[in-house]
């Protein structure tokens, strides 16, 4: 049976500005918490780390962990050390510190259970480079060296499909409080989203309780396929929502006997799942960058833009990670497959939405769900920033349908791959340690893949070759 939550204690299980042991030790005695979640994200955006005691963690609330666990592939193996760090290395300790800012209950455990984001350092004190959350305050870094400041809004999609435990089988649309699937797409469809209405108040009272800033929900045009837009704001702490928000939905689905999943392309005859990330540059002072004082566009917001469209074949790799997200870039599969740009032009790679001059803001409509929310932000920032900083030029705008210029990104994980560890800019800017790092887990996960023979090689290759 699904348990039941005390909506009248939501306000008391946020996280009230902690920022130290002692307050969190205060805040841990107000909600009577017992255990703790200590979790690091590593390169999928998986949560990693320990469970804990309150009374150990408050005794030494720094844990250590081995570096391997940034190497780890989707499928829980290791890639060769050999040229990026040797065996001995990737076995030895780094050590978690908490990032008290993240720390919020976990709404879906059956006893008190709090859950806070940790930085991985090294014993010297480094940071320890492949990190994720790291990479993405290195590029952050950069900005504010010139006196910018990101602001970032992502926009996640996902379906919720019937629970399926045999991978050979295709998946299904789940069924609604009506006793039936959608049977035909049901984009920005009221009804089709109150189908799952218990699901989404669990959703949004999960939410609440973490400090989760959801936006809107919307129906989007796959069966069941869902959208959430977050609130605007720091790039850290919206790649934080979206991982919590990300480990959430999942932990919603289950417990009403259905799967939420960020996968990319799940079904072969629906649209694929993005994760469109809003950016903007604002100075100390708040202003918008993109636009000057009389409202106009600025050289900066064109050099933004150029350099989106420089780098993105680049950072494919980072915004499509897996061999199935390369199946949503595909011509007349409603997903942009291109690094054209224009005015509320959907069929473009980069939109620049309505807005007035103090909310002008690009578009990134390439990242797919399954991206890894910090590593997504920091590359498609880091090519912006490339682009104003070497003051590039963006082509002329498009105001046609941008899908018939063809594709114009890579169309696999192994190409992609290739371009971005060529790339020596976006290298030097997310860091060499773990451009290496990250190579090394995308080219072990895709020598993995091709090694499983697929339905479709049995079914048209068998008998017919």
């Amino acid at each position: 049976m699904k348990p039941k939550h005390n909506k009248a204690k939501r306000e008391t299980t946020l996280n009230r500005g902690v920022s130290s042991l002692e307050e969190a030790q205060a805040w841990f005695a107000r909600q009577s918490i017992e255990e703790i979640e200590c979790v690091v994200p590593d390169l999928a955006g998986v949560a990693r780390g320990k469970i804990m005691p309150v009374r150990k963690f408050l005794g030494t609330p720094s844990m250590n962990l081995p570096l391997a666990v940034f190497y780890q592939t989707i499928t829980g193996d290791f890639p060769e050390f050999e040229g990026a760090v040797s065996a001995v290395q990737s076995d030895t300790d780094i050590f978690l510190t908490p990032d008290f800012a993240t720390l919020a209950a976990v709404p879906w455990a059956q006893d008190p259970t709090a859950q806070v984001i940790h930085d991985a350092f090294h014993p010297d004190g480094r940071p320890v480079e492949e990190a994720p959350r790291q990479v993405l305050r290195r590029v952050l870094a950069l900005y504010a060296e010139k006196g910018w400041v990101p602001i970032v809004a992502p926009e996640i999609e996902f379906y919720l499909v019937d629970k399926n435990t045999d991978p050979d089988y295709p998946l299904k649309p789940p069924i609604g409080r009506s006793g039936r699937p959608e049977t035909g797409r049901q984009g920005y469809s009221i009804s089709a989203v109150n189908e799952f209405d218990a699901l989404f108040e669990d959703m949004y009272e999960y939410s609440e309780r973490q400090g989760l800033e959801i936006d809107t929900l919307i129906h989007e045009s796959g069966v069941a396929q869902m959208e959430i837009n977050l609130r605007h704001g720091n790039p850290l702490e919206l790649a934080d929502q979206v991982f919590m928000f990300k480990r959430t939905i999942r932990e919603v689905a289950l417990e009403h006997e259905i799967y939420a999943t960020f996968m990319a392309k799940p079904m072969a005859s629906e649209p694929g799942s993005a994760m469109h990330i809003h950016q903007s540059i604002v100075d100390k002072d708040g202003k918008n960058l993109f636009s000057d004082k009389k409202g106009e566009e600025t050289a900066l917001f064109h050099g933004f833009i150029a350099g989106q469209q420089t780098y993105l074949p680049a950072i494919m790799a980072i915004l499509a990670p897996y061999v199935n997200s390369y199946r949503r870039i595909a011509k007349d599969s409603g997903a942009p497959v291109n690094t054209q740009w224009g005015y509320d032009n959907r069929t473009c790679g980069l939109r620049v939405p309505p807005s007035d001059p103090a909310n002008r803001r690009l578009e990134n409509r390439i990242p797919s769900s399954d991206a890894n929310p910090y590593l997504a932000i920091a590359a498609s920032l880091a090519a912006g920033y490339l682009g104003m900083v070497q003051d590039l030029k963006p082509t002329a705008p498009v105001d046609t349908d941008a899908s018939v210029l063809g594709v114009q990104l890579p169309r696999s994980l192994s190409e992609s791959l290739k371009l971005f560890e060529q790339c020596e800019p976006l290298v030097e800017i997310l860091g060499p340690i773990f451009c290496q790092a990250y190579d090394r887990v995308k080219q072990a996960e895709y020598e993995t893949f091709m090694r499983t023979i697929s339905p479709w090689e049995r079914e048209f290759l068998l008998l017919n070759v």
